[in-house]
Protein backbone atom coordinates (compact mmCIF):
# COMPACT_ATOMS: atom_id res chain seq x y z
CA UNK A 1 0.00 0.00 0.00
CA UNK A 2 1.57 3.65 -0.89
CA UNK A 3 1.75 6.19 0.94
CA UNK A 4 1.45 9.32 -1.11
CA UNK A 5 3.09 12.75 -0.28
CA UNK A 6 0.80 15.47 -0.58
CA UNK A 7 1.29 18.47 -2.91
CA UNK A 8 -1.91 20.83 -1.86
CA UNK A 9 -0.73 23.68 0.15
CA UNK A 10 -0.21 23.23 4.13
CA UNK A 11 -0.16 25.89 6.55
CA UNK A 12 2.64 27.83 6.68
CA UNK A 13 5.35 27.15 9.33
CA UNK A 14 6.53 29.98 11.03
CA UNK A 15 10.23 31.39 10.25
CA UNK A 16 12.31 30.53 7.53
CA UNK A 17 14.61 27.48 7.52
CA UNK A 18 17.12 28.74 4.97
CA UNK A 19 19.50 31.61 4.60
CA UNK A 20 19.15 31.23 1.27
CA UNK A 21 17.04 29.88 -1.53
CA UNK A 22 17.14 25.82 -1.08
CA UNK A 23 17.95 23.88 -3.92
CA UNK A 24 15.57 20.80 -3.87
CA UNK A 25 17.32 17.25 -5.77
CA UNK A 26 14.85 14.45 -6.47
CA UNK A 27 16.15 11.37 -6.99
CA UNK A 28 14.19 8.10 -8.16
CA UNK A 29 14.85 4.87 -9.46
CA UNK A 30 14.26 1.14 -8.69
CA UNK A 31 15.58 -1.11 -6.09
CA UNK A 32 14.34 -4.43 -3.77
CA UNK A 33 11.26 -5.09 -6.29
CA UNK A 34 10.39 -1.95 -6.34
CA UNK A 35 10.64 1.86 -6.80
CA UNK A 36 12.30 5.10 -4.63
CA UNK A 37 11.56 8.43 -4.11
CA UNK A 38 14.16 10.61 -2.58
CA UNK A 39 13.43 14.28 -1.61
CA UNK A 40 16.33 16.25 -0.19
CA UNK A 41 16.91 19.75 0.40
CA UNK A 42 19.58 21.81 1.29
CA UNK A 43 22.44 24.59 -0.05
CA UNK A 44 25.02 23.64 -2.41
CA UNK A 45 23.74 19.89 -2.84
CA UNK A 46 26.39 17.88 -5.24
CA UNK A 47 23.87 15.96 -6.95
CA UNK A 48 25.66 13.55 -8.90
CA UNK A 49 27.89 12.82 -5.46
CA UNK A 50 24.53 12.73 -3.82
CA UNK A 51 23.05 10.02 -6.08
CA UNK A 52 26.38 7.82 -6.60
CA UNK A 53 26.30 7.50 -2.85
CA UNK A 54 22.19 6.79 -2.69
CA UNK A 55 23.13 4.27 -5.08
CA UNK A 56 25.80 2.79 -3.06
CA UNK A 57 23.36 2.54 -0.37
CA UNK A 58 21.38 0.79 -1.87
CA UNK A 59 23.79 -2.20 -3.35
CA UNK A 60 24.80 -2.66 0.09
CA UNK A 61 20.94 -3.31 1.50
CA UNK A 62 20.25 -5.12 -1.67
CA UNK A 63 23.45 -7.54 -0.80
CA UNK A 64 22.43 -8.10 2.52
CA UNK A 65 18.77 -8.00 2.35
CA UNK A 66 17.79 -9.15 -0.90
CA UNK A 67 15.36 -12.59 -1.23
CA UNK A 68 15.66 -12.04 -4.66
CA UNK A 69 19.21 -12.16 -4.93
CA UNK A 70 20.46 -15.77 -4.77
CA UNK A 71 23.88 -14.14 -3.62
CA UNK A 72 22.78 -11.82 -1.27
CA UNK A 73 23.79 -13.10 2.83
CA UNK A 74 20.44 -13.58 3.43
CA UNK A 75 20.29 -15.78 0.08
CA UNK A 76 23.55 -17.44 1.41
CA UNK A 77 22.24 -18.11 5.24
CA UNK A 78 18.92 -19.30 3.55
CA UNK A 79 20.33 -21.94 0.96
CA UNK A 80 22.98 -23.67 3.54
CA UNK A 81 22.29 -26.65 5.28
CA UNK A 82 24.74 -25.92 8.23
CA UNK A 83 23.35 -25.50 11.79
CA UNK A 84 26.60 -23.96 13.13
CA UNK A 85 26.87 -20.29 13.99
CA UNK A 86 27.48 -18.22 11.21
CA UNK A 87 28.99 -14.93 10.99
CA UNK A 88 26.62 -12.32 9.81
CA UNK A 89 27.23 -8.27 8.71
CA UNK A 90 26.66 -6.04 11.28
CA UNK A 91 23.12 -4.78 9.55
CA UNK A 92 22.19 -8.14 9.01
CA UNK A 93 22.07 -8.69 12.98
CA UNK A 94 20.67 -5.10 13.64
CA UNK A 95 17.84 -6.94 10.96
CA UNK A 96 17.36 -9.97 12.53
CA UNK A 97 17.55 -8.14 16.37
CA UNK A 98 14.56 -6.10 15.19
CA UNK A 99 12.55 -8.64 13.70
CA UNK A 100 13.26 -10.70 17.07
CA UNK A 101 11.95 -7.75 19.08
CA UNK A 102 9.04 -7.69 16.95
CA UNK A 103 8.53 -10.82 16.89
CA UNK A 104 8.29 -11.23 20.37
CA UNK A 105 6.16 -8.39 21.10
CA UNK A 106 3.44 -9.78 18.87
CA UNK A 107 3.01 -13.10 20.37
CA UNK A 108 5.00 -14.91 16.96
CA UNK A 109 2.99 -12.80 14.48
CA UNK A 110 5.92 -11.20 12.74
CA UNK A 111 8.38 -13.91 11.77
CA UNK A 112 10.81 -13.76 9.25
CA UNK A 113 10.66 -17.61 8.81
CA UNK A 114 7.39 -17.57 7.37
CA UNK A 115 8.54 -18.80 3.97
CA UNK A 116 6.86 -22.17 3.60
CA UNK A 117 3.48 -20.58 4.55
CA UNK A 118 3.67 -18.11 1.33
CA UNK A 119 4.83 -20.83 -0.66
CA UNK A 120 2.29 -23.52 0.36
CA UNK A 121 -0.49 -20.60 0.43
CA UNK A 122 0.73 -20.14 -3.36
CA UNK A 123 1.16 -16.08 -3.15
CA UNK A 124 3.68 -16.03 -5.98
CA UNK A 125 3.29 -17.84 -9.14
CA UNK A 126 -0.07 -19.39 -8.10
CA UNK A 127 -2.29 -20.32 -10.15
CA UNK A 128 -6.71 -19.83 -10.33
CA UNK A 129 -6.81 -23.80 -10.30
CA UNK A 130 -4.52 -24.59 -7.44
CA UNK A 131 -5.97 -26.41 -4.73
CA UNK A 132 -6.21 -24.54 -0.73
CA UNK A 133 -4.01 -26.39 1.01
CA UNK A 134 -5.06 -29.11 3.62
CA UNK A 135 -4.73 -29.18 7.43
CA UNK A 136 -2.11 -31.59 7.01
CA UNK A 137 -0.39 -29.30 4.51
CA UNK A 138 -0.54 -26.02 6.59
CA UNK A 139 0.52 -28.04 9.84
CA UNK A 140 4.25 -29.51 7.91
CA UNK A 141 4.46 -26.04 7.04
CA UNK A 142 4.18 -24.88 10.60
CA UNK A 143 6.95 -26.83 11.78
CA UNK A 144 9.42 -25.38 9.62
CA UNK A 145 7.80 -21.76 10.69
CA UNK A 146 8.77 -19.72 14.23
CA UNK A 147 12.20 -17.61 14.68
CA UNK A 148 12.40 -17.77 18.40
CA UNK A 149 12.30 -22.04 18.11
CA UNK A 150 14.39 -21.73 15.11
CA UNK A 151 17.06 -19.12 14.94
CA UNK A 152 19.17 -17.92 17.72
CA UNK A 153 21.48 -14.30 17.08
CA UNK A 154 24.19 -13.86 19.49
CA UNK A 155 24.64 -10.30 19.17
CA UNK A 156 27.88 -10.30 20.98
CA UNK A 157 29.44 -12.74 18.66
CA UNK A 158 27.58 -11.44 15.42
CA UNK A 159 26.53 -15.13 14.12
CA UNK A 160 23.18 -16.48 13.53
CA UNK A 161 22.48 -20.33 13.33
CA UNK A 162 19.40 -21.83 13.03
CA UNK A 163 17.94 -24.70 14.30
CA UNK A 164 17.66 -26.71 11.34
CA UNK A 165 18.86 -27.45 8.24
CA UNK A 166 15.78 -26.28 5.92
CA UNK A 167 14.83 -22.70 7.54
CA UNK A 168 14.84 -19.62 5.55
CA UNK A 169 14.85 -16.13 5.76
CA UNK A 170 12.61 -13.96 4.45
CA UNK A 171 12.71 -10.17 5.00
CA UNK A 172 10.52 -8.45 2.87
CA UNK A 173 8.50 -7.22 5.81
CA UNK A 174 11.30 -5.50 7.39
CA UNK A 175 14.46 -5.31 5.18
CA UNK A 176 12.79 -2.03 3.13
CA UNK A 177 12.50 0.23 5.85
CA UNK A 178 15.97 -0.96 7.51
CA UNK A 179 17.06 0.13 3.27
CA UNK A 180 15.31 3.80 3.72
CA UNK A 181 16.93 4.17 6.92
CA UNK A 182 19.98 3.44 5.68
CA UNK A 183 19.68 6.08 2.71
CA UNK A 184 18.07 8.51 4.83
CA UNK A 185 22.08 8.06 6.86
CA UNK A 186 23.65 8.41 3.80
CA UNK A 187 21.84 11.79 3.70
CA UNK A 188 22.53 12.83 6.66
CA UNK A 189 26.36 12.12 5.99
CA UNK A 190 26.05 14.49 3.02
CA UNK A 191 24.88 16.99 5.41
CA UNK A 192 21.05 17.38 4.35
CA UNK A 193 18.83 17.47 7.64
CA UNK A 194 15.24 17.80 5.38
CA UNK A 195 14.40 15.02 3.55
CA UNK A 196 11.78 12.47 2.43
CA UNK A 197 13.10 9.25 1.47
CA UNK A 198 10.07 6.94 0.29
CA UNK A 199 10.80 2.92 -1.14
CA UNK A 200 8.05 0.90 -2.00
CA UNK A 201 5.26 3.38 -0.78
CA UNK A 202 6.80 3.59 2.85
CA UNK A 203 8.82 6.17 4.20
CA UNK A 204 10.62 8.37 6.50
CA UNK A 205 11.37 12.44 6.53
CA UNK A 206 13.34 14.88 8.52
CA UNK A 207 12.69 18.67 8.63
CA UNK A 208 10.65 20.04 6.71
CA UNK A 209 10.19 20.83 2.93
CA UNK A 210 11.47 23.67 0.49
CA UNK A 211 8.66 25.80 1.72
CA UNK A 212 9.29 25.77 5.45
CA UNK A 213 6.23 23.07 5.62
CA UNK A 214 5.95 19.82 6.86
CA UNK A 215 6.18 17.17 5.01
CA UNK A 216 2.41 16.11 4.45
CA UNK A 217 1.49 12.27 3.66
CA UNK A 218 -1.79 11.03 2.55
CA UNK A 219 -2.95 7.47 3.56
CA UNK A 220 -4.86 5.87 0.78
CA UNK A 221 -8.49 4.34 0.87
CA UNK A 222 -8.29 0.65 1.12
CA UNK A 223 -10.11 0.51 -2.63
CA UNK A 224 -8.11 -1.02 -5.62
CA UNK A 225 -6.87 0.75 -8.15
CA UNK A 226 -7.84 3.85 -6.45
CA UNK A 227 -5.70 7.01 -4.97
CA UNK A 228 -8.42 8.65 -2.65
CA UNK A 229 -6.89 9.81 0.66
CA UNK A 230 -8.62 8.46 4.21
CA UNK A 231 -6.26 10.90 5.88
CA UNK A 232 -3.30 13.10 5.77
CA UNK A 233 -0.75 13.25 8.40
CA UNK A 234 2.08 15.78 8.94
CA UNK A 235 5.92 14.05 9.75
CA UNK A 236 9.14 15.27 11.02
CA UNK A 237 11.49 12.62 11.59
CA UNK A 238 9.27 9.72 11.41
CA UNK A 239 9.21 6.32 9.82
CA UNK A 240 5.63 5.94 8.81
CA UNK A 241 4.48 2.32 6.73
CA UNK A 242 1.24 0.93 5.63
CA UNK A 243 0.47 -2.42 4.86
CA UNK A 244 -2.90 -3.40 3.61
CA UNK A 245 -4.73 -6.94 2.06
CA UNK A 246 -6.85 -5.78 -0.11
CA UNK A 247 -4.65 -5.61 -3.93
CA UNK A 248 -3.17 -9.15 -2.85
CA UNK A 249 -5.35 -11.60 -2.95
CA UNK A 250 -6.97 -14.74 -3.98
CA UNK A 251 -10.97 -16.39 -4.24
CA UNK A 252 -11.75 -19.39 -4.87
CA UNK A 253 -15.37 -21.21 -4.28
CA UNK A 254 -16.89 -17.50 -2.92
CA UNK A 255 -13.67 -17.04 -0.58
CA UNK A 256 -11.92 -14.25 -0.19
CA UNK A 257 -7.95 -15.83 0.53
CA UNK A 258 -5.39 -12.52 1.53
CA UNK A 259 -1.87 -13.03 1.39
CA UNK A 260 -1.60 -11.44 4.86
CA UNK A 261 -0.58 -15.34 6.68
CA UNK A 262 -0.92 -14.80 10.16
CA UNK A 263 1.95 -17.27 11.29
CA UNK A 264 0.66 -18.59 14.40
CA UNK A 265 -2.41 -20.36 12.86
CA UNK A 266 -0.88 -20.89 9.00
CA UNK A 267 -3.42 -19.26 7.77
CA UNK A 268 -4.49 -15.66 6.24
CA UNK A 269 -5.72 -13.46 8.05
CA UNK A 270 -10.11 -13.42 8.50
CA UNK A 271 -10.97 -10.44 10.16
CA UNK A 272 -12.13 -7.01 9.16
CA UNK A 273 -8.89 -5.17 8.80
CA UNK A 274 -7.74 -4.15 5.78
CA UNK A 275 -5.29 -1.20 6.23
CA UNK A 276 -2.86 -0.46 8.83
CA UNK A 277 -0.58 2.70 9.33
CA UNK A 278 2.19 2.67 11.70
CA UNK A 279 4.44 5.45 12.80
CA UNK A 280 8.06 5.02 14.65
CA UNK A 281 11.12 5.79 15.67
CA UNK A 282 12.24 4.61 11.66
CA UNK A 283 10.84 3.14 9.00
CA UNK A 284 12.56 -0.38 9.51
CA UNK A 285 10.25 -0.77 13.18
CA UNK A 286 7.25 1.29 11.29
CA UNK A 287 7.70 -1.83 8.22
CA UNK A 288 7.65 -4.71 10.75
CA UNK A 289 4.98 -3.49 12.81
CA UNK A 290 2.66 -2.75 9.88
CA UNK A 291 2.64 -6.08 9.21
CA UNK A 292 2.46 -7.10 12.59
CA UNK A 293 -0.58 -5.08 13.02
CA UNK A 294 -2.57 -6.50 9.88
CA UNK A 295 -2.15 -9.81 11.03
CA UNK A 296 -3.50 -9.49 14.20
CA UNK A 297 -6.33 -6.93 13.28
CA UNK A 298 -7.63 -4.11 15.11
CA UNK A 299 -9.09 -5.76 18.00
CA UNK A 300 -5.63 -7.49 19.44
CA UNK A 301 -3.59 -4.89 17.71
CA UNK A 302 -4.60 -2.18 19.38
CA UNK A 303 -4.28 -4.02 22.81
CA UNK A 304 -0.93 -4.53 21.76
CA UNK A 305 -0.31 -0.82 20.91
CA UNK A 306 -1.83 0.37 24.03
CA UNK A 307 0.42 -1.92 25.50
CA UNK A 308 3.57 -0.57 24.03
CA UNK A 309 2.53 2.47 23.14
CA UNK A 310 2.82 2.09 19.64
CA UNK A 311 1.57 4.58 16.90
CA UNK A 312 -1.21 2.38 14.82
CA UNK A 313 -3.90 4.00 12.62
CA UNK A 314 -6.56 0.54 11.47
CA UNK A 315 -8.92 0.89 8.39
CA UNK A 316 -11.57 -2.04 9.07
CA UNK A 317 -14.62 -2.99 6.28
CA UNK A 318 -17.77 -1.93 7.83
CA UNK A 319 -19.89 -4.85 7.23
CA UNK A 320 -22.99 -3.02 7.77
CA UNK A 321 -22.14 0.14 5.06
CA UNK A 322 -21.88 -1.49 1.66
CA UNK A 323 -18.43 -2.07 -0.07
CA UNK A 324 -16.45 1.02 0.40
CA UNK A 325 -17.63 1.21 4.26
CA UNK A 326 -15.02 1.60 6.77
CA UNK A 327 -14.73 2.25 10.40
CA UNK A 328 -11.60 4.05 11.50
CA UNK A 329 -9.60 3.94 14.77
CA UNK A 330 -6.03 4.54 16.17
CA UNK A 331 -4.29 4.01 19.89
CA UNK A 332 -3.36 7.01 21.81
CA UNK A 333 0.37 7.09 20.61
CA UNK A 334 -0.75 7.96 17.37
CA UNK A 335 -3.05 10.80 18.14
CA UNK A 336 -0.18 11.91 20.43
CA UNK A 337 2.45 11.95 17.29
CA UNK A 338 0.08 13.61 14.83
CA UNK A 339 -0.65 16.54 17.94
CA UNK A 340 3.67 16.54 17.64
CA UNK A 341 3.60 16.71 14.06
Amino acid sequence: MRLLPVLAAATLLSGCLFDEEPEVVRLSGETMGTTFNITAIGTDVDETALGAAVEETLADVNAKMSNWDPNSEVSTFSASTSTEPTEVSDEFALVIAAANDVHDKSGGTFDVTLGPLIELWGFGPRKPEDPVPSDAEIQAALDSVGQARLLTLDADKGTLSKSDAGVGINLSAIAKGYGIDAVAATLREAGIENYMVEIGGDLVTMGQNDKGEAWRIGIEKPEAGSQNLQLIVQLDNLGMATSGDYKNFFEQDGVRYSHIIDPTTGRPITHRTTSVTVLAENAMMADAWATAMLALGQEKGMELAEEHKLAVYFISRDVTGGDDAYITVHSTAFKDALGTN
